[in-house]
């Protein structure tokens, strides 16, 4: 049977923000079991709302997308205090904290990029 694909799977940004989902959820496995329904439960939550937003949003009205794409840049800010509680907290490296702000960084970009495209569009 062919794979059903939907055109949102197709942006660059939702690919990156899943990417940077299986991160989140590979580096939380490691944060202690008190963090479960703390720390790691609110960073796979904003992580995955990335994602979730940019594909809810996609193929709306212009001031829909905006509205959703808007909600994945807060859950996106939400995901670098995340990183900089794990790092505090010593649950990742230095290493681990300057790769995770690089993924976000660069969804960051790709998502402003998209935004400011849609806006353009007559």
């Amino acid at each position: 049977m062919e794979e059903i694909k939907f055109d949102f799977e197709d942006l660059k940004v939702y690919q990156k923000a899943l990417d940077f989902v299986d991160s989140v959820y590979k580096i939380t496995k490691k944060f202690p079991k008190e963090e479960l329904y703390i720390l790691t439960s609110q960073f796979i939550r904003a992580s995955n709302s990335i994602a979730q937003n940019i594909a809810e949003g996609y193929g709306e009205t212009r001031p829909l997308f905006l509205r959703y794409a808007k909600i994945a840049k807060g859950s996106l800010r939400e995901c670098v205090v995340c990183v900089a509680i794990a790092f505090r907290q010593k649950y990742i490296s230095d290493k681990e904290k300057n790769e995770l702000r690089y993924s976000l960084a660069e969804v960051s970009k790709m998502l402003s990029g998209l935004m400011n495209y849609v806006k353009s569009k007559n």
